[in-house]
């Protein structure tokens, strides 16, 4: 039996609900070693659980995004705050701390990579430098751990090598064009190039489970898309954007009319499970939009709307409990295998970038070049 659908409401409504329930994610660890920092979400085992580093790092650029479109300056203050936890726990090499609750926790490389998006946003729309400079001593600590063919083997999930890891090569990218890094600039096209040899004929990519006997879920396939997406972009290389747009096409073919895609695929897009991963769907809107404007496919826009109303008929915007209201499970069942029986703060954290960028049609984060552009213009 299927839960009952919620009824869609304005992208406004979604926003706003979403929005309010990360705010009161971070609220929940006020007085707490790790204020400032948004809960990693509600467990129905656990309740509210601790600041998550990783996804702290990419709300901050979520909340400036939100300040301008719902007119909330307060979040961008919420947004300080957030960095300047982040900025408190970076270790000495340049690392961040990996996993959330756990006190000295060793480094994982996409966290430290996710943590670093958060670290541009600060530099590029606050004009905060300490941010800049963290981002590129984190940067040097993921280029100090890649392996000679591009790959990271240590500091890894499982202690096996992903493919999504793109999605923080993304960041170590931006850093070093923006901070005229050539060094790091050139570990994230390492990356990016051995990335490549494990997408199959189909588009789908091997090596990108959190563990090597399973078949990746909607999440992962959609970071490893969103990171050679943005890289494409940012260097103006075909290939990558290529890579992104067949892995898209794919994950397009395979949605249903509703919006639902399935929380696991195998190669050729074979469907592995029976639940959906409502991050996964949230991601993919953000890949088809960012596809549908800079990647030259118009025809991927619809797909990307139709997720957006398939995540919104979740959402529960009216619910008593506010550990419930306005945030998104992870699936739908929210008994299914993805963060089952809890509600992420990345789910809430992709659905709300997802409604922004349909609302007003601009990239969010915004495209780290013509940031640094248009800074450059300014003060030239």
């Amino acid at each position: 039996m299927r839960p009952a659908a919620e009824k869609p409401r304005s992208h406004q409504m979604h926003l706003v609900g979403v929005i309010d329930w990360l705010c009161r994610a971070q609220d929940v660890r006020e007085n707490q070693l790790d204020a400032g920092g948004v809960s990693a979400g509600w467990s129905f085992e656990d309740g509210w659980l601790p600041s998550y580093p990783e996804t702290t790092g990419y709300i901050i650029e979520t909340f400036l995004a939100a300040a301008n479109i719902l007119d909330r300056p307060e979040l961008v203050s919420r947004a300080q705050r957030m960095i300047d936890w982040e900025l408190s726990i970076q270790l000495q090499d340049g690392a961040f701390p990996g996993h959330f609750g756990e006190a000295g926790s060793q480094p994982v490389i996409f966290n430290t990579g996710q943590i670093m998006h958060g670290m541009l946003a600060g530099y590029l729309l606050l004009g905060r430098k300490e941010c800049l400079e963290a981002a590129v001593k984190a940067g040097w600590w993921l280029t100090r751990q890649q392996e000679a063919d591009g790959c990271w083997r240590r500091f890894e999930h499982n202690d096996v090598p992903h493919v999504y890891n793109t999605r923080g090569t993304w960041a170590l990218l931006a850093t070093g064009l923006i901070a005229n890094e050539r060094e790091l600039t050139q570990a994230a096209r390492r990356n990016l190039d051995w990335a490549l040899t494990q997408q199959t004929q189909s588009g789908w990519f091997s090596t990108n489970a959190f563990t090597s006997d399973k078949a990746p879920f909607t999440h992962t396939i959609a970071y490893a898309i969103r990171g050679f997406l943005e890289s494409g972009v940012l260097l103006g290389d075909e290939r990558y954007l290529s890579a992104a747009l067949v892995a898209a096409r794919g994950m397009a073919r395979a949605q249903r009319a509703d919006g639902w895609l399935a929380g696991t695929y195998a190669d050729n897009w074979e469907p592995r499970a029976t639940y959906s991963c409502l991050t996964g769907v949230a991601q993919m809107s953000l890949n088809w939009t960012r596809l549908a404007q800079d990647g030259g496919a118009p025809e991927l826009r619809e797909h990307a709307r139709r997720a957006i109303e398939y995540v919104k008929r979740t959402q529960r915007l009216d619910d008593a409990d506010n550990a419930v209201k306005g945030g998104i499970a992870g699936s739908s069942p929210i008994w299914g295998d993805y963060s089952r029986f809890e509600y992420p703060n990345w789910a809430a954290k992709f659905f709300a970038d997802a409604l922004m960028m349909d609302m007003k049609d601009e990239a969010i984060p915004p495209v780290a070049t013509r940031l640094a552009n248009q800074g450059a213009q300014s003060h030239g």
